[in-house]
């Protein structure tokens, strides 16, 4: 009887063994895009559908939606010299494109020069992709803030506008 019971468990356990699935392609669907999900500082990788950026050229953008959705960008790639932009953002959902993000710059420079799909936004990444180009995609890789050196090119700035804010 004993070798029976013993018999039993053992057959038992093999099937369970023997029913487990083994695909491990488990496909990661991601976070779900909020302006809470968003809100960090990020640093381009890659752009124009894949490519890196050139050395010594950098894009960070920090978005907060604690004070009503705002945005800084530090960037060297489209001017003279490094530059400091600031602005407001938001979020919508669009039927057939699934969830966007728009920006409009502050001191009346208009909008951003495209609206974007966010895919793929993980903890640690997330893609854009223009509305009107689905070639122009960017990544971002999530960052634990903006370099130390570039922030000294504004603080005085940075300095000014606090004081604004209190």
């Amino acid at each position: 009887m004993k070798n029976l019971l013993k018999i039993s468990l053992m057959l038992l356990a093999a099937i369970g063994l023997a029913s487990c699935d083994d695909d491990n392609s488990y496909d990661d669907p991601g976070l779900d895009v909020t302006l809470y999900n968003i809100s960090g500082t990020w640093k381009l990788d890659a752009w124009n559908n894949g490519e890196a950026l050139a050395d010594g050229s950098y894009v960070y953008i920090e978005m907060s939606y604690r004070d009503g959705n705002k945005f800084t960008i530090y960037q060297n790639l489209d001017s003279f010299g490094p530059r400091r932009i600031t602005g407001v953002y938001n979020l919508y959902t669009d039927e057939s494109l699934g969830s966007v993000i728009r920006g409009m710059y502050d001191y009346e420079n208009g909008d951003w020069s495209h609206r974007y799909i966010i895919r793929n936004l993980y903890s640690d990444s997330m893609t854009w992709i223009a509305t009107d180009d689905p070639e122009n995609i960017s990544v971002y890789t999530r960052c634990d803030g903006i370099p130390q050196e570039i922030l000294d090119r504004y603080k005085d700035e940075i300095e000014a506008e606090e004081e604004e804010d209190k």
